[in-house]
Parts: C-alpha cells; structure tokens; sequence
C-alpha cells in the first residue's frame, strides 16, 4: 500500500498572510479586545461577526416556514435550504451526480445514521482503526447487533497505523457481505492525517468506505472529485464555528442506495399507512433527514463557507501549519533546569503529514506526570482556553500513554452508579494518566496567540 509523504507546509504568501491578519481584526476582535487566546479548534470553530450578522439580518427579514409545504414561507425556506445543500457538495467539489448532502444535527448523528442503516450479517466484517472518534466506535454495536465481526488496526510509532497490518484485514472478507472500513482523514487526538489514499485501495478491495472528516475539513480541501469515499461525515461548527446544531452525511448515491432504515419518521417516507401497515421511504437523502429539518439554523452554512473563500482553505492550511511549526519548535526545545524533559508529544514532532493539533503532557523537574486537569485549571487562569482529556477517541489514548488491556480490565467501571469515570482515573498508574493536553489552531488563529501558549508552556517548567 502506498501512502504519501506531505511535505512541510509553505508559509502562507505575503496577500494570503495580509489577508488573514485583516480576518481577525475584521471578525475576530473579540479575542483580542478580551485578552483571549482561544487554540481549541479541534473541539470547535469559531464563528465570524459577519456570520451572526448576516443570518440575523436574514432571519429578521424573511418569514420562512416549515418547509414540507406549498405555502410562501415553506417554499421560501425550502429554497434556503436547497442552496445551503448545493454549496456544500460545491464547496467539497462533489459531483451532483455521484454525491448528496444530508442534513444532520451534527458528524456523530452522521455517523449513527450509516451504522444504524448498514446492511451488516454475520458474514460481514466492521474494519477501523484505533484512532477512530467515539462516534465511530459506536457503530460496533450495530455491527455486533447483526453477528459482524470488528477488527481494529493498532497504531505503530507516532500514533500512525500499522500499514502491514491494515493491508492483511482489508484482504481479509467475505464478498458475498457489506464490509465496512473508517477511519478518520485527520485524528481529532494527535493531529495525524491518514494517508486518503486509503479510500481508493480500500474500495479496489471490495470495502465500503467511511471517512470521518469533522477534524480535517476546518483547514484542509477534501476534494471529492479526487477522492471518492462513500461517506463522508462532518459538523459545520468544526469549520466555522455556527451554526452548532448542523452537520452532514455525504453519501454517494449508490452506496446509499444499498442503506436501510431501521424505522420512518415524518420527513422520510413518501406515503405510510396505518391500516395497511405498511410505508414507502421517501427516494435519496430525503429518506435519511428525520423529521424537519433545520431550516433556520441550515442557511447560515452559506454565511460560514463565504468566510473560508475569504481567503481559502488552502492558505488557511498553510497558515496554521507554520503556526503549528513554531509551537512545536517551542515546545521541543523546553527543559527543566536539571536537563529533565518537561513535556511528551503524542504524535508526530514535526510538522509532516499532521494537521493543527497537538497533544501533550507535561512533567516535573523529577518526573513525575502533571496531571492534565490541572494543566487545564492553570491555562484557565492565563485566559488561555485549551481542551483536556481523551477527546472522546480511546483508542488513540490508550495507545498514547500506553494503557495495556489487562490493566483497562482491571480498572474499567462495571457499576454506572458507582461514579463512572473517577474510579477509573484512581485505578489507573497516575505516572501514565488518563488524558493529555491538546492545543489545536483555526483560521483565526496568529502568531501571539503561538507565544502566549509557549509563556504558558515555559510557566510550567519553571513552577
């Protein structure tokens, strides 16, 4: 299997650095007019003022209705929404053709749309890799529910897969079943990027393909024309920070085809009958949007991807992979007096095939682990606002603090009255912990905001 190499990003050009420096003043003065410094994008975007601007103005200025209806306002607000759907299989450069965009509540509901409706048996085979979103993993159970078999490929060095080993389970399936492989573009953990040459290979095997993009598309093209997964799942507030209740399932038309609904809902079927007991799915995406959708919250998509072709994903990602850059170099060279090392990255230290996420832990002069929650109370006082934890992907934790399974056996909560998580964070060896520290950059992001979390980095070591 091949993969590619991505080199280390260019700065941006000097208009493309201009041009985002007149972003953040324009839309983002609010961070520096409360002395923020916000590097917790991969949890959630920001939103620009003109974005809340715009959607106002178009709320306060149109009547729209439920948009199941021939009424004005119902054909109004089917327009809106048609366009949003229009823009964003344009904006990912999927063909109309090959493609639809269904509206959900966020990526997890995407996600739980595919499982629930994939046609797994007992022949079938549930193929992802460790570094996966919870929102993944969950699809096991439907997987399970139906006798299919789950597999996941470990992680090696830098928490990147074990090629030898992804290559030995996508050989291994019955072809007579659906046979499902995911994995995520970007890992929401430790900011690898997984080679999309996958998608291609995968499906040449026989593989239906998932690829989980929330954490990849906020600064980074997913061209669709090139590569051609047959889901593709993301939220709108990882990218741009509002709407928060919408996300997508894009799906090509032929593997949504070989999808079936557990149950119907008002919106998804074209007839149903009580005394005949019987319904009619509605034909396409429509069958997969429950109930109505959001049609008020759905146009301000427009309003978020005018602010990305501002100036372009492509220098957005050029843009915070040098910032990315700086903050590693920052972080590599830190040291405690005695030469002790004060911090670990999980993932890759340089800034090849990564994205703008990196998480860490920090330890003492003595090396003893700084417990991350306790990082994050002390960023907290800095108005430095960063995220703590798993981030809701185990796989990537365990294999980050090297968690061993013997020890997860041991210590995992049996009784969900017997407080959950905090019996397993003391069961645990503390010297590894249960979580790690994780700084992620956006579009509005700049170079003070790289030095204000270095100052904070370097107040640690030397406490």
């Amino acid at each position: 299997m091949t993969t590619s190499v991505k080199q280390e990003a260019p700065h941006p050009t000097t208009d493309a650095a201009d041009a985002l420096r007149e972003l953040r003043a324009r839309e983002f003065s609010r961070l520096d007019a409360d002395g923020q410094v916000y590097v917790d994008f991969t949890g959630g975007g920001l939103y620009a003022a003109s974005q809340v601007t715009r959607h106002g103005a178009l709320l306060g200025g149109g009547v729209f209705g439920n948009p199941h209806s021939l009424s004005p306002s119902s054909v109004r607000a089917g327009a809106v929404v048609e366009s949003a759907r229009q823009r964003v299989l344009a904006y990912f450069r999927a063909d109309p053709a090959e493609y639809v965009a269904i509206f959900t509540a966020n990526a997890s509901n995407a996600l739980k749309l595919v499982g629930e409706s994939y046609p797994f048996t007992a022949a079938s085979h549930f193929l992802l890799t460790f570094d996966n979103h919870n929102s993944v993993n969950g699809i096991r159970e439907f997987a399970r529910a139906h006798g299919a078999a789950t597999t996941y490929i470990p992680l090696g060095p830098d928490l990147r897969v074990e090629v030898a080993a992804l290559e030995a389970a996508l050989s291994n399936r019955d072809p007579s079943a659906g046979n499902l492989f995911a994995f995520p573009a970007q890992s929401n953990f430790s900011g690898v990027q997984h080679p999309l040459e996958w998608i291609d290979r995968a499906r040449g095997a026989g593989w239906d393909v998932l690829l989980d993009a929330a954490a990849f598309v906020p600064t980074n093209r997913l061209d669709l024309s090139v590569w051609h997964p047959d889901f593709v799942t993301l939220s709108f507030y990882k990218m741009f920070g509002y709407p928060t209740g919408v996300g997508a399932l894009i799906a090509r038309r032929t593997a949504l085809a070989r999808l079936h609904r557990p149950w119907f809902a008002g919106g998804t079927i074209s007839v149903a009958s009580v005394q005949a007991d019987r319904h009619l799915l509605a034909p396409g995406g429509a069958a997969f949007e429950d109930g109505t959708v959001d049609y008020l919250g759905i146009p301000a998509i427009e309003f978020g991807f005018d602010v990305l072709d501002q100036v372009g994903v492509e220098a957005v990602h050029d843009h915070v992979a040098t910032l990315t850059g700086r903050l590693l170099d920052g972080l590599n060279s830190l040291r405690h007096a005695n030469g002790a090392e004060a911090l670990h990255i999980f993932g890759p230290t340089t800034g090849a095939q990564r994205g703008a996420t990196v998480a860490l832990n920090f330890y003492r002069a003595d090396g003893t682990l700084i417990d991350h929650r306790e990082v994050e109370t002390r960023a907290a006082a800095h108005r430095i606002s960063l995220r703590t934890g798993c981030f809701c992907n185990p796989g990537a934790g365990e294999a980050a603090l090297h968690l061993t399974r013997s020890e997860i056996d041991r210590c995992f909560p049996t009784d969900p009255d017997g407080g959950g998580f905090e019996p397993f964070r003391q069961c645990i060896d503390p010297q590894k912990g249960t979580g790690a520290v994780r700084i992620s950059f956006g579009i509005a992001s700049n170079v003070a905001d790289v030095d204000r979390v270095l100052e904070f980095a370097r107040s640690i070591v030397q406490a």
